[in-house]
C-alpha cells in the first residue's frame, strides 16, 4: 500500500502529525474526516519505489495574481513544509470559520476564468487552494483535487459536504461535467451565486429594519399591558373616577393576562399545530403540495418559478449543444432543479418522448409557464431547438427582472402595511389610555364636576 504522511489540525486546534498505509489518498481523507481531524496537508512518500520531492508556491491573492505567478508546466504543492506561528493560529482561529456565499462566489470566478484559460481541473484547483484564505474552504478544495486525482468527478465530492454547496451549484457542476461543457456551467453557477446573493441583500435591506421596528412594537404592547395599564387603573381606583378605560384595552389586557396564566396550552397548540406542517411537508405528497405552494403563492411564486424553468433552460441547451438528445438534455438538465412539481412536469416531458407525443406539453398543461413561453419551444421544435431555446433564455431574464422589480415595489408597502396597523393597535390600546391621564379629565368625574 502507498505510504502517507499528514498533518491535521484537531476539534482543538492543535496539529497532528502521522505516518500512515492506505489504499489512496481519499480514502485518508474521508478517514481523518470521519475522526474529527480536519486535514491540512497529505503527502505520499512510498509508492513502490520512489519518494515524491515537495517544492513550495508562492501565495497568490487573487486570479490576476494566479495568472501571473502560476506556472502552466507543472502543478506545485505545499508539500513537507513546517508552519509558521502564524499560520498555526490562523489555522485554529478559523477552524470553525464559516463559509459564505462570497467565498463561494470567488471561488467559482476563479475556477471559470482559469477553465476559460484552458487549465485542467486539477491546475485549476491546485492553484485556487493556493490562494484560499478560508481553511474550512481551503480543506474541502483539497478533498476535492484529491478525488479528481483519483479519476472521480468533482461533483462527487461536492455531494459529502450539503451544508456548504447548495443542491443547486453541485447539480449546475454536474451538468457541466457530463455534457462536458464544465466551463459554461461555471458561467451560471456564479451568475447564479451572484444574483442569490443580490436577491437575499434586497430582501434583508426591506425586511430587516421593519421587523425590528414590529418587534418594538410588540415588546412596547407587553410593556404597557403589564406595567402602563395596570399603573392607569391603579390612579382611576385611588381617586374614585368613573372613568374607564377603553373597551379595547381592557380585553387585551385580560386576553395577556389569560395568556400569561395558561401560556403552556397555547404554546402546546402552537408546536403542534408546526410539527404537524413540517411532517406533511416531509411526506411526498406534502413536499409536493408544498413546491406547488412556493409556484403559485401570492408575491414571490411567479419569480421562484421563472428561475427554476431558467435554470433549467440553461441546463438543457448546454446539453443539446453539445450533441444530447432531448430526452438525453432533460434527463441531464433536470438535475439543476430541486422543486417536486418541476422535476414531475420534465418526467412526465421525457415519458411523452418515449411514446412519441409532444414533450412541451406538460409545460403547458401545468399552467405556470406562459403561452409565450410554450410557443416558443413550439417554434423551436419546427426550426432550430437550441437557437429558440437561447432566445427564450432572454427573454425570460427580462421577465425576471421586471418580476423582481415589482417584487421590491411592492414588499415595502406589504411591510409597512403590518407596521402600521399594530402601530395603531399599540395608539389605541396603550398611548391612548395614557393621553387620558395627561389630559387629567378623569379628575373631573372623581370630584363629581
Amino acid at each position: 500500500m502507498p505510504l502517507y504522511v499528514y498533518k491535521a489540525v484537531t476539534p482543538g486546534g492543535l496539529i497532528v502529525k502521522n505516518k500512515v498505509e492506505d489504499a489512496s489518498k481519499q480514502s485518508l481523507l474521508k478517514k481523518l474526516k470521519r475522526n474529527d481531524l480536519m486535514p491540512v496537508s497529505i503527502v505520499q512518500i512510498k509508492n513502490g519505489f520512489k519518494k515524491q520531492t515537495s517544492q513550495n508556491k508562492k501565495n497568490t491573492v487573487d486570479i490576476q495574481d494566479m495568472m501571473k505567478n502560476i506556472n502552466t508546466t507543472s502543478i506545485f504543492e505545499k508539500r513537507g513544509k513546517d508552519f509558521t506561528l502564524k499560520e498555526k493560529l490562523n489555522m485554529k482561529l478559523s477552524g470553525n470559520k464559516k463559509i459564505t456565499n462570497r467565498d463561494l462566489i470567488i471561488f467559482a470566478q476563479n475556477f471559470y476564468l482559469l477553465k476559460k484559460a484552458n487549465f485542467n481541473n486539477i491546475h485549476a484547483l491546485s492553484t485556487i487552494i493556493q490562494s484560499t484564505e478560508n481553511w474550512r474552504l481551503k480543506n474541502i478544495l483539497e478533498d476535492i483535487l484529491a478525488g479528481v486525482e483519483a479519476g472521480e468527478n468533482m461533483y462527487t465530492t461536492m455531494e459529502y459536504y450539503p451544508n456548504v454547496f447548495s443542491y443547486i451549484f453541485i447539480n449546475m457542476i454536474k451538468v457541466g461535467e457530463l455534457s462536458g461543457s464544465l466551463t459554461n456551467s461555471l458561467a451560471q453557477a456564479v451568475n447564479y451565486l451572484e444574483n442569490s446573493d443580490d436577491i437575499g441583500k434586497k430582501v434583508k435591506k426591506i425586511l430587516i429594519p421593519n421587523i425590528v421596528q414590529l418587534l418594538a412594537l410588540i415588546i412596547l404592547l407587553c410593556v404597557g399591558s403589564f406595567v402602563a395599564i395596570p399603573a392607569i387603573e391603579g390612579v382611576f381606583e385611588a381617586v374614585g373616577t368613573e372613568e374607564t378605560l377603553p373597551a379595547i384595552t381592557l380585553g387585551f389586557v385580560n386576553f395577556m393576562n389569560a395568556f400569561v396564566r395558561i401560556w403552556y396550552v397555547p404554546v402546546s397548540i402552537i408546536a403542534i399545530i408546526v410539527a404537524a406542517i413540517i411532517y406533511y411537508i416531509n411526506t411526498p405528497k406534502g413536499k409536493y403540495n408544498f413546491h406547488y405552494f412556493k409556484y403559485t403563492m401570492p408575491v414571490f411564486g411567479k419569480l421562484i418559478y421563472l428561475i427554476d424553468f431558467s435554470r433549467l433552460m440553461r441546463a438543457m441547451v448546454l446539453n443539446l449543444q453539445n450533441g444530447m438528445r432531448i430526452q438525453d438534455a432533460l434527463e441531464v438538465g433536470k438535475n439543476v432543479v430541486e422543486n417536486y412539481v418541476m422535476l414531475s412536469i420534465v418526467e412526465r416531458s421525457i415519458n411523452n418522448i418515449l411514446m412519441g407525443t409532444s414533450w412541451i406539453e406538460p409545460f403547458e398543461q401545468s399552467g405556470l409557464s406562459s403561452s409565450m413561453t410554450t410557443e416558443m419551444l413550439k417554434i423551436g421544435m419546427q426550426t432550430d431547438l437550441t437557437e429558440m431555446a437561447t432566445k427564450l433564455l432572454e427573454y425570460i431574464d427580462i421577465d425576471i427582472d421586471q418580476t423582481m422589480q415589482r417584487i421590491m415595489a411592492v414588499m415595502p408597502q406589504i411591510v409597512y402595511s403590518i407596521v402600521g396597523v399594530v402601530l395603531i393597535f399599540f395608539v389605541i390600546v396603550v398611548l391612548v389610555p395614557c393621553i387620558q391621564v395627561y389630559m387629567g379629565n378623569f379628575l373631573f368625574s372623581a370630584y363629581g364636576v
